[in-house]
């Protein structure tokens, strides 16, 4: 059997697509570079040799998540600029649950300066995206933010999204205050 060998971007995405999904399901803390490599059937010294430190690993996780949602907002506005029309998009993004439990991880794990700065930049991107995008306020901006905050517990929680755990009264009740069926 012939091995493809990857280009070098190739292997850059393919590291960054495992970092996703490690650091989706074990935070920053909790993985190691070790556990990316074997995702990305390569050695830990490569990933290391690629990214240097497991922070920058992280960072370019987040950036991968920032970047996606950013991604999908652009792709809605072009058809309807709009947060109704971006509301949508996110709701599809809770789909993928691996983007917003590693965002989730990125936020937990601003409190170290050298995680903090990047994953705040992320988020200040995709928050000047929905105001350039959308043309809205910035309380409304914050308000449409709080809700994806909150969908982003709720994924993490598996209340929405994919698999879905079984609804308790309670769930019920807050998922029953939004205008479209998540």
């Amino acid at each position: 059997m012939t091995r493809t060998r990857l280009t070098a971007e190739e292997r850059h995405e393919q590291l960054v697509t495992a970092a996703v999904t490690a650091f989706s399901h074990g935070g920053y803390a909790g993985t190691t570079t070790d556990q990316v490599a074997r995702l990305a059937g390569v050695s830990q010294p490569y990933v290391i040799r690629i990214f240097r430190t497991k922070q920058e690993l992280f960072i370019a996780a987040v950036n991968r998540a920032g970047a996606r949602i950013e991604e999908r907002f652009r792709r809605a506005a072009a058809e309807e600029p709009t947060l109704a029309s971006l509301g949508e998009a996110y709701n599809d993004l809770l789909a993928e649950r691996e983007l917003i439990t590693l965002l989730l991880h990125g936020f937990t794990a601003s409190a170290d300066p050298a995680i903090g700065d990047p994953v705040r930049d992320c988020f200040g991107r995709l928050y000047e995206a929905v105001r350039e995008l959308t043309g809205v306020s910035a309380e409304e901006a914050r308000d449409f933010f709080a809700v994806g905050m909150l969908l982003n517990c709720l994924g993490a929680m598996r209340v929405v999204g994919p698999d879905p755990v079984r609804r308790s009264p309670w769930m019920d009740d807050l998922l029953g205050t939004f205008e479209h069926k998540l």
